[in-house]
């Protein structure tokens, strides 16, 4: 137990950098070993330091969400609805005069009662329906309608007029030799009264321009129009239009023939083609058009059919015509059911009106802005009524609404690009009155970008009307983006959804931009988007310092809200990369991230060095601490811009921000020190030495103190100083802090279960079982804090290696603590030491006639008990701990045991031999428990030895003797010197010849720093030569490297040589004239390997003749076991044995 008391740290005797916590306390002047160092007061109330942690863990978790970059799916939490957007009913079209609502009125009625065409499945053919549809749009009573209809009814009806396009034809058939044909088309509008239709049992007979009618004739020039003809092509391509009126829209029709044109040719022009047919069946139609025309003579007119092949035609009624156009392919039909065609033909038929008995059609305001009026006033009516959450709703009009306005649409003869401009106009304006869903907006660009490459340019009226209907939205979406941030949040998926198609929407605004006459924007509209971006980031920012940190404040007042504002704008920063760099760098290529992060680091930059020059002089603890966590959220942001790939942080104006923050960090630190201390010795306050929960073994201190100490090493990893000079002291000084506070926890521990009163009888205290796992908890946690708080060390500092500083400070803690461990391990065993005492006694005091298992096994039952409730109640390492102590306990008994007893039986040393083995088997536990090595070290060799030699009769007990001096090997070789022997047999004389040659490096033992050496030559063990006298050289005075050469014969039998523990002893002393000599060293050679006696097998270091070599020793513990064991023996030869060599040990002293 003494040995486990008086433990030293052999580390801490060598690191001279950091010395030994527990020590540097002990030695302060302020402080004894009974009182504690009471930890200093600051700004934070002394308390339990229970708020200043509670505080500090708010600090950690706000940099939890700011390592690395963030990730949208972690910013975007919300789904509810997005935040209303300002609306301005000026900004919508301007409000119609009742005259002008009443000719739009007659205008919409009129376009009802005289619509035309088919209508499609999805729109209403009721006219009851959209008349009632129309008075409600417009607010008509019953009569005002009424009467607007009768009016409407009694004015004359419109002309109608067919526009038909022409666009290609397919898959005709092939007239000409070559196998293709000429096409071209002819097309007209039949009345009913030139469609005859002759009933009979005849083949039917289909209407044909060329043919005529014999009821009325061909007929007029005038309703007959012709395309191009295109020459050898079975795929013509035409993209004519024209324009037929209509007297009758439900009796009318579109006539349209497909003919191959054929001018008449001579004989020889038909032979030149030859060249130019196709095939065999080519040349027989080339023949057969040769001969038929021969037989006319050339003399065939324009009236004759026989010139032109007929390929197909086509007979549309009128009011088969769609209401909103027919756009397709119709398939080419015969002119009798014996005519083969074959083909399709590509029309877009639009059935509009010419002429309209209406006021604003007489006034000239029919068409491109009647439609949009009604168009507006349907879509604020529909808006209004059909969806009161205004902001999703995606322009979707009712079946009547639809109706009338593709109605008017048609009969105004407006193409589909006037139509999509008129819907995106009114539409734009109307969302800056009543929010709409960008995407309907989007919608309404794609329309007009898909039919504006084909349609030609608008006039200059119309496209100053769209010009400035994109002016106002840009305008518009300036404005949101200014308050993006209001409108827009980057929390909430739905806003930022709306975000993403706005921005899509501008982007479409400047694909038109270079198709316009008339710019709408006077500078590139990402420019204007990147500073509208600017100026709203600014006011922002202005917005967010006076509400939180006021200029007119005093310094002091102002830091809380700057430290808000901090955080607010990194939390914005994080935004601005996550949600919306991504959508205007990829929608507009506008780099919103990077022009964000410059301006507001740059202004909180400039707000942050302003503030810390006037503080510096009115430094307090509450205000260092506001600093730091200021300091921490300005080093955020600047770490923020490090992780973006290729952004390096030494050009931003927070580079350098951390110099004045120096000085209240290292305030700061001071505070988190004393408030550290105050924590721990709350916690060891409240705790009862019990463990927290079944499955753990420490108590609640123990978790508390671990807890702060990793606080302490994770706002280390968040402070991260720039600066590796300044990094270094901080750093040091914070694990210097962190060291003490664990020293001082462990000695609130001890005092407080030293001042527990400990139960009667109890052999294992589990206060103590607790404390000791306390302790090993805790070192564990301070060793991983401390390697936490590396720092670093300039372009020299190795990756991965600890500072040096740093590395000192765990080594020395760690050695503290294990003695810590080692002392409350002691306290636990030393409870059981009589205990121990008593069941070894008992085994000594069996008698023979007992078993030895029976003598061991009250031993074995109570350690077994004892082991039990240790193993519940300790963790691994302090268990292994409390084994180690367990077992030098009992090995020491052990030992106090047979120096207890003499002069007993054999049996005596092989029952205790017994319980040796029995006891290492039993704390081995099958690899289980302590290792053997450890178990067969230290004490257990001395042991072990002595019950070996107990065993051994008094002559082995010498022989050992001389064996051990023979294993004893010099630890310091050159210490004592060298002596050079040369030894051999002569078996003809049978006598041992040693030579002593010379010897070197030899002890100064005299007062002149010098010597008087001697050696003395004797033959051991005695009784193997009991007739040999020892010899001696002559003294060679006043030398280190005396030169002796002197031979000594010994009459000795080889076999007596040969003999285990046979050797020669050289002794070399100091010759003292006026006093006892001095010992200054001794060897032993074997005789089995001297030369002459050794066997063959010995190798040739031993030959005759060869000098060898002896390093000087002085005996050790292992030596002089023997001769305790001899002393205590009363034999006559034992005791002649230990008179001789007391007589040689007078001359020795303790070791120079």
């Amino acid at each position: 137990m003494s040995t486990l008391l008086e433990i030293k740290s052999s580390v801490l005797r060598q690191v001279q950098v950091c010395p030994s916590f527990r020590r540097k306390t002990e030695q302060e002047p302020a402080s004894t070993s009974v009182d504690l160092q009471e930890p200093a007061t600051g700004a934070w109330k002394p308390g339990d330091g229970v708020e200043f942690f509670a505080h500090m863990r708010l600090i950690l978790k706000k940099g939890e969400g700011r390592q690395g970059l963030p990730c949208p799916e972690v910013l975007l939490r919300s789904g509810s609805p997005a935040p209303a957007e300002p609306v301005d009913s000026n900004r919508g079209l301007r409000a119609l005069t009742q005259e002008e609502v009443e000719m739009l009125y007659e205008e919409a009625l009129y376009t009802v009662l005289h619509r035309a065409g088919t209508m499609s499945p999805d729109q209403v053919d009721d006219e009851e329906v959209l008349l009632a549809y129309l008075q409600q749009v417009f607010g008509t009573n019953p009569e005002q309608h009424a009467e607007a209809i009768e009016r409407v009814k009694k004015a004359k009806a419109p002309t109608y007029a067919l526009k038909v396009s022409v666009m290609r034809a397919k898959n005709l058939l092939a007239k000409d030799p070559n196998g293709f044909s000429d096409p071209y088309c002819m097309l007209g509008i039949l009345p009913a009264s030139g469609t005859p239709r002759e009933q009979s049992g005849q083949k039917e007979q289909r209407f044909s321009f060329r043919k005529g009618s014999k009821r009325s004739g061909p007929l007029p020039a005038k309703c007959i129009q012709v395309t191009e003809v295109k020459s050898s092509t079975l795929n013509p391509v035409w993209k004519e239009h024209f324009l037929f009126e209509i007297e009758d829209v439900s009796t009318d029709q579109l006539h349209l023939d497909i003919w191959d044109h054929d001018d008449d040719v001579s004989l020889a022009e038909a032979c030149r083609k030859l060249n130019e047919v196709i095939g065999l069946k080519g040349m027989s139609r080339y023949f057969k058009q040769i001969v038929k025309s021969a037989r006319a003579n050339g003399t065939a007119g324009p009236t004759e059919d026989h010139t032109d092949d007929f390929l197909g035609c086509l007979n549309i009624p009128v009011r088969e015509v769609p209401v909103a156009g027919a756009d397709r392919w119709f398939k080419l039909e015969p002119r009798s059911s014996a005519s083969r065609v074959q083909g399709d033909c590509h029309l877009v038929l639009r059935l509009i009106t010419t002429q309209r008995d209406t006021i604003m059609s007489q006034r000239g305001r029919f068409g491109f802005l009647s439609y949009l009026l009604l168009l507006s006033r349907v879509l604020r009516f529909e808006h209004r009524v059909e969806e009161p959450n205004s902001s999703s709703w995606h322009g979707e009009l009712s079946g009547p609404g639809t109706t009338i306005l593709c109605l008017h649409g048609a009969q105004s003869n407006l193409s589909p690009l006037q139509l999509a401009v008129l819907h995106w106009q009114v539409s734009s304006r109307h969302h800056q009155t009543r929010t709409l869903d960008y995407g309907y907006l989007l919608g309404l660009l794609e329309d007009m970008q898909a039919h504006w490459e084909e349609a030609p340019l608008l006039p200059q009226e119309q496209e100053e009307s769209l010009a400035d209907s994109f002016s106002a939205f840009s305008e518009f979406g300036l404005r949101l983006l200014r308050q993006l941030r209001d409108y827009f949040p980057a929390t909430n998926s739905t806003a930022v959804y709306r975000l993403e198609l706005l921005l899509k929407c501008l982007d479409k605004l400047q694909l038109f931009q270079p198709s316009f006459e008339i710019c709408p924007f006077e500078t590139e509209l990402n420019m204007d988007i990147a500073a509208a971006l600017k100026r709203g980031n600014r006011e922002w920012y202005d917005r967010l310092l006076s509400a939180k940190s006021p200029r007119e404040l005093p310094g002091p007042q102002r830091l809380a809200g700057l430290v808000e504002l901090a955080d607010v704008i990194y939390e914005d920063l994080q935004a601005c990369y996550g949600i919306y760099a991504s959508l205007f760098h990829g929608i507009l290529k506008v780099d919103f991230f990077t022009l964000t992060f410059r301006q507001l680091e740059r202004l909180v930059a400039e707000e942050a060095w302003v503030l810390t020059e006037e503080l510096s002089p009115k430094m307090t603890l509450q205000v260092a601490s506001g600093l730091f966590e200021l300091y921490l959220t300005l080093a955020d942001i600047q770490h923020f811009w490090s992780y973006i790939p290729g952004r390096d942080s030494r050009s931003l104006a927070l580079a350098g921000i951390h110099t004045p923050f120096l000085p209240a960090v290292k305030l700061w630190l001071q505070v988190l020190r004393d408030q550290s201390k105050w924590r721990l010795q709350g916690a060891v306050d409240v705790d009862t030495l019990e463990p927290v929960d079944a499955s753990s073994r420490h108590s609640s201190s123990a978790a508390t103190a671990s807890l702060c100490f990793s606080h302490i090493q994770e706002l280390w990893v968040r402070l991260a100083w720039p600066d590796p000079a300044q990094a270094q002291g901080l750093g040091t000084q914070l694990s210097q802090d962190l060291c003490e506070a664990v020293l001082f926890y462990t000695e609130l521990l001890r005092k407080k279960v030293d001042a527990q009163p400990g139960a009667a009888g109890e052999a294992v205290s589990e206060p103590l079982c607790v404390v000791l796992n306390n302790v090993e908890l805790v070192r564990r946690a301070s060793g991983q804090a401390l390697r936490g708080l590396a720092w670093p060390e300039g372009a020299l500092g190795l990756e991965g290696v600890l500072p040096r500083p740093l590395l000192s400070c765990i080594q020395a803690l760690e050695e503290d603590l294990h003695r810590e461990a080692h002392t409350v391990t002691a306290h636990l065993t030393s409870k059981m030491v009589a205990d121990i005492r008593k069941y070894v006694q008992h085994i000594s005091l069996s008698p023979d006639s007992i078993q030895n298992d029976e003598a061991v096994a009250p031993l074995m039952k109570y350690l077994d008990e004892k082991l039990a409730l240790l193993n519940a109640s300790l963790v691994k390492e302090n268990l292994s701990r409390v084994l180690e102590a367990l077992w030098e306990l009992l090995l020491q008994a052990i030992l106090q045991a047979l120096g207890a007893n003499s002069d007993v039986s054999a049996d005596f040393y092989g029952r205790f031999h017994f319980t040796l083995e029995a006891l290492v088997s039993f704390f081995h536990a099958e690899g289980q428990g302590l290792p053997l090595e450890s178990l067969r070290d230290g004490s257990y060799k001395r042991l072990e030895e002595e019950l070996r030699l107990h065993k051994c009769s008094t002559r082995e007990c010498i022989e050992q003797f001389y064996l051990d001096k023979l294993k004893q090997r010099s630890l310091e070789q050159n210490r004592f010197g060298r002596l050079s022997v040369r030894c051999h047999y002569e078996a003809a004389e049978q006598r041992l010849a040693v030579e002593v040659l010379h010897a070197a490096d030899l002890l100064p033992l005299d007062a002149n720093g010098l010597s008087d050496p001697f050696v003395i030559v004797e033959l051991g063990p005695p009784h193997l030569f009991p007739l040999v006298r020892s010899q001696r050289t002559q003294v060679k005075a006043r030398t280190l490297h005396p030169v002796f050469d002197e031979l000594f014969h010994f009459s000795v039998p080889a076999e007596a040589c040969r003999h285990r523990g046979a050797c020669v002893l050289f002794t070399v002393m100091d010759h003292d004239w006026l006093s006892t000599n001095d010992f200054a060293g001794e060897a032993a050679l074997s005789l089995g390997s001297v030369s002459g006696i050794a066997r063959p097998q010995v190798g040739a270091g031993s030959r005759a003749g060869q000098p060898i070599t002896l390093h000087l020793r002085r005996p050790r513990a292992q030596v002089r076991s023997a001769l305790r064991m001899l002393e205590g023996r009363t034999n006559k030869e034992a005791q002649e044995f230990v008179k001789k060599l007391k007589e040689l040990e007078k001359c020795m002293e303790a070791d120079p």
